[in-house]
């Protein structure tokens, strides 16, 4: 399982993109995480699922509302990162207003989320393979916090926590 001081695994993310330029097409594209983080710090959040309530009431508005705060603490990017794919969480993010804010990472068939030893199984629940709730601040490719929340819990992996975290670093 991935700790802190770990690098973050190799491995392929998707995000939806609303607005051609910059290299990227409209929809769905794709980006290697080592290239996404070198030489800079982002803060990264995983949850279950794009759409479920505590995910849509509490963890994704908790860093849009505290996104300003995050990159005067350094924060050059903050990414939202669940096993769903690219047109879903571009559909999540643009219902929570994230645009500019929050990018909408998209893990779809949880290979980067297996790589990281941070899944969960919803299976019984009839959601499959999924991400464990948990946030991290990534510098330069390596693991500098990490908060993983217990099952069915939500009191270590919110923006605040994180928040704090990046202005003491």
């Amino acid at each position: 399982m991935l700790k802190v001081g770990d690098k973050l695994p190799a491995g392929i993310l998707q995000e939806f993109i609303e607005v051609e330029g910059n290299g990227c097409s409209l929809g769905p594209n794709s980006f290697e995480v080592e290239r996404l983080v070198a030489g800079k710090t982002i803060a990264i959040f995983a949850l279950p699922g794009a759409f479920t309530p505590t995910c849509s009431a509490q963890h994704l508005p908790g860093y849009v509302a505290q996104a300003d705060a995050l990159h005067a603490a350094g924060v050059d990017e903050i990414w939202c990162l669940s096993v769903n794919d690219a047109f879903v969480m571009g559909a999540w993010g643009r219902e929570q207003k994230t645009a500019g804010k929050v990018r909408m990472m998209a893990d779809g068939s949880a290979v980067f989320t297996q790589a990281t030893g941070l899944t969960l199984d919803l299976t019984s629940k009839g959601m499959g393979l999924r991400s464990q709730r948990y946030s991290m601040l990534v510098v330069d490719g390596v693991v500098k916090t990490l908060n993983i929340e217990a099952p069915a819990k939500f009191e270590v992996s919110d923006a605040g926590t994180l928040l704090a975290q990046a202005k003491a670093l």
